[in-house]
């Protein structure tokens, strides 16, 4: 099971590293395996196809980034770590270059279960009250990525509006 749970994790690893180099519609399932040090067919013995890779690849971020606001000392430096993630994330630096509507798509709140996860995730962070804000400001940054300086200053202005 350990070594499964390794290469898992190893092929996810691979595929962010590859979209951060490609973007995701120029990634495919070779360049993947190679970046994650695993053969083809362990990463089809993972996931169906590409699309489901995606999917589940954006799921643990979602758990990656709860986890980084869950261990923050308090909820400004949550967001402070938050924001300084998603504007320096490679790959979304570089998707949001070669492939916008994939981003279009990602940021539009929907009833897809990953937005059901990231409501939630927000909500067990900064409270059912201020979670709706706190995405926005993050999805805001996909775009328009923020200075460590500018995070930090909007971070604390966030957390007093929300105390």
């Amino acid at each position: 099971m350990a070594t499964q749970q390794r290469s898992r994790a190893a092929i996810l690893a691979g595929a962010k590293a590859v979209i951060a180099e490609d973007g995701n519609y120029e990634s495919n399932m070779i360049e993947i395996a190679a970046r994650a040090q695993v053969s083809r067919a362990t990463v089809y013995n993972h996931f169906a196809d590409k699309e489901e890779m995606m999917l589940t690849l954006l799921e643990s971020e979602i758990e990656r980034l709860t986890e980084l606001a869950k261990t923050a000392a308090n909820p400004m430096e949550a967001l402070r770590a938050l924001s300084q993630d998603i504007s320096n994330d490679p790959a979304l630096r570089k998707m949001v270059t070669s492939d916008p509507l994939d981003i279009a798509r990602f940021v539009t709140v929907t009833d897809h279960p990953l937005w059901t996860k990231v409501f939630e995730s927000a909500t067990a962070v900064f409270g059912l009250d201020n979670s709706g804000v706190v995405i926005r400001w993050l999805i805001g940054q996909i775009g328009a990525p923020l200075t460590a300086a500018e995070s930090a200053h909007q971070a604390e202005q966030i957390a007093r509006a929300l105390a």
